[in-house]
């Protein structure tokens, strides 16, 4: 038979371990196998001391930020407890749940305002199997041994004590690796020598805390502590490794989909792919729990939803008749899915969930405190009564943490071995039909590859073709872009020609002279115009505004043989004086506009020629007659020079 438990449940009455003026009181609660063995309101250091005298296999707790403010505290925790002596949380691992919701999957209800009534049940659903085991030590630990007292300076027999001390801790030290070797466990050790044997000794043993035969020791002269190696991070265990019981929706086909519940109507799983067998999906469902109902939306169950029942021996679950939609989406509307086919599992399992949850609502309420109701309901499901289900319970003992070996009868052997027979043949059935089904999708993968072959060579061509398409499409792109530019380039030398028309049609007339525009007597107007209608030897150039006018564009424009420049009306009689010398001095004739009636259409004019011939005439005669004054100019100073130069030739000579 195996041991009876023996569990510690704590729940804080007041303060907490994060108050430094209110340490933590807790409500402990002994519990050995079924039986309270006492219940009292302890301090931490009275807890610790109970624990070290008493050794309970369990210390379980709701939270465990009840026992310590962060992972550093939680380590110094556990390091502080008994060697044998497991941290269970009932509440779960990283996973955590209500400690309610624990309690009610074993019947247990309790006053959560009443601190010992919650400790009672921490210890009983601990007892049971909920909650996980704190691991926070690997599966190695450090013994060390040092000395307990410093030598200090000493006096005359310093030499003899230092002696005394050293020899101490090397004598514990050997004690020590006796044990260890007559354990027949592994370990790594080092000494650190010092006068008359060793001032410190350590041991890494590859094996549990628990297991290691030597305990803390503190003497007069040596010191010994033991300690568990700390993992990087706290890791839970369950401890309880039953498989949860759950209810299975399949939806087959090309594309599968699996819904899992457990028993409590809770979604565990939904997933669904174009690419699952059926040994995935049995993994899968493996890996989830263990199906206790098989369910599908239909009247007839397919034959893979079958092979899936038999495959875990559950009850399968088919409706009288098709759910339609409309039912399929009333039952999934509060959850999430991704496609019709895991609407259809999910809907399939829910149905099944509803069948068999109006049983249990009548039943359950017989079931006595203590029992686990997921048990009941997957015996129920199974066709038995109540009363079988509790009474098969009532002689499978608590869980306990050292199993010893259990001594069966013959005829409970002999049962045994028949349920295994029995098994052994349904598996080989179940593995035949399995290699059969794998013959079938080698063959339909062959037949697939051989469509995916021809699919990529129609594919291939078609890629070939588009990319072809792509640069015709880019070709053409570039062609219209040139033809745009060459239209609007054609547009403009259409204008131009529709302007030099009129130019010559002005240019041939006996009445009047064609004239260009030039909206500003600067370089960037000239080059405008020059780019636009061309500047060309004998043009008269018509200009609107002469302010801004510099010397380079004077000499641009005589450089271009103009014939003549008109100004607007106005502005040769009241212009720089400057730029009536810089036109003088280039020859570029100068004409007031308002002497030459201009008549302007657009970029060109026309001028009467009468008029302007006078004009021009008028300002070749003042052109001259500057010619003659600077001529004048010219000969007059080299006669002054000459004069000067003679001057002192004949003051030297005299």
């Amino acid at each position: 038979m195996r041991d009876q438990l023996k569990v510690f449940g704590i729940d804080i009455i007041r303060g907490s371990v994060r108050s430094k003026s209110r340490r933590p009181l807790y409500a402990l609660v002994r519990l050995h196998g079924d039986q309270i063995i006492s219940e009292d309101g302890v301090s931490s250091f009275r807890l610790f001391r109970i624990l070290s005298q008493e050794q309970p296999d369990i210390l379980a707790v709701d939270s465990l930020q009840e026992v310590s403010t962060d992972q550093h505290e939680l380590f110094a925790f556990m390091q502080s407890l008994p060697p044998a002596t497991r941290l269970v949380q009932v509440t779960g691992g990283d996973r955590r749940e209500s400690l309610i919701k624990v309690a009610s999957r074993y019947n247990i209800s309790f006053n959560r305002l009443d601190p010992f009534d919650e400790a009672r049940t921490i210890a009983r659903v601990a007892s049971l199997g909920a909650g996980a085991e704190v691991i926070a030590f690997e599966n190695s630990s450090d013994v060390i041994v040092t000395r307990n007292r410093s030598p200090g300076k000493g006096g005359w027999s310093q030499n003899r004590y230092v002696r005394k001390i050293h020899g101490g801790v090397l004598q514990r030290a050997r004690e020590i690796e006796m044990n260890l070797v007559a354990s027949g466990l592994k370990y790594e050790k080092k000494e650190v020598k010092a006068f008359g044997g060793c001032s410190k000794v350590s041991f890494r043993v590859f094996a549990p805390r628990d297991q290691v035969p030597v305990s803390t020791y503190r003497g007069a002269d040596v010191q010994v502590r033991i300690s568990g190696r700390r993992l990087d991070r706290i890791m839970f265990r369950p401890l309880s490794v039953r498989p949860k019981f759950i209810i299975v929706g399949v939806d087959p086909g090309t594309t599968t989909a699996i819904a899992a519940l457990d028993l409590e109507g809770n979604l565990l799983h939904l997933s669904s792919s174009r690419q699952t067998s059926l040994s995935d999906v049995i993994e899968s469902l493996y890996k989830v729990g263990k199906p206790v109902v098989v369910a599908t939306d239909v009247r007839d169950m397919p034959f893979s939803v079958e092979k899936v029942r038999r495959a875990f021996n559950a009850v399968a679950y088919a409706p009288r008749l098709d759910v339609s939609v409309d039912a399929k989406l009333e039952y999934t509307q509060p959850y999430k899915y991704m496609n019709d086919h895991e609407r259809d599992a999910l809907s399939a399992a829910l149905e099944a969930y509803r069948h068999y949850n109006h049983k249990f609502q009548h039943v359950l309420k017989r079931v006595p405190p203590g029992q686990d109701l997921d048990e009941v309901r997957a015996g129920m499901i199974r066709g038995h009564s109540l009363e079988q289900v509790i009474g098969e319970l009532k002689v499978v003992p608590p869980p306990s943490k050292v199993e010893g070996p259990v001594v069966q009868a013959d005829r409970k052997s002999d049962e045994r071995v028949r349920v295994l027979d029995g098994t052994v043949k349904r598996l080989r059935t179940y593995v035949q039909e399995l290699q059969e089904e794998i013959k079938g999708k080698e063959r339909e993968i062959i037949r697939f590859q051989s469509r995916i072959r021809k699919i990529r060579s129609i594919h291939g061509k078609d890629i070939i073709k588009d990319a072809e398409i792509a640069k015709r499409d880019l070709t053409i792109q570039t062609l219209k872009k040139r033809l745009r530019r060459e239209e609007r380039s054609n547009r403009n030398q259409k204008k131009k020609i529709e302007r030099q028309n009129r130019i010559d049609e002005l240019a041939g007339s006996p009445d009047s002279i064609p004239v260009k525009i030039l909206g500003a007597f600067t370089r960037d107007a000239v080059r405008a115009l020059s780019d636009d209608l061309g500047v060309t030897e004998g043009d008269v150039l018509y200009v609107l505004r002469t302010d801004g006018w510099g010397r380079s564009v004077v000499r641009e424009i005589g450089g271009m043989g103009v014939k003549a420049v008109i100004t607007g009306p106005g502005l040769t009689s009241h212009a720089d004086p400057q730029l009536r010398a810089a036109c003088m001095e280039q020859d570029i004739p100068l004409l007031d506009g308002e002497d030459l009636p201009i008549l302007i259409r657009g970029k060109i004019g026309s001028a009467g020629k009468i008029p302007f011939e006078s004009s021009l005439k008028h300002w070749q005669e003042k052109h001259q007659e500057y010619e003659n004054e600077r001529n004048a100019r010219r000969i007059e100073g080299i006669f002054r020079d000459y004069q000067t130069a003679r001057g002192k030739e004949m003051r030297k000579s005299g």
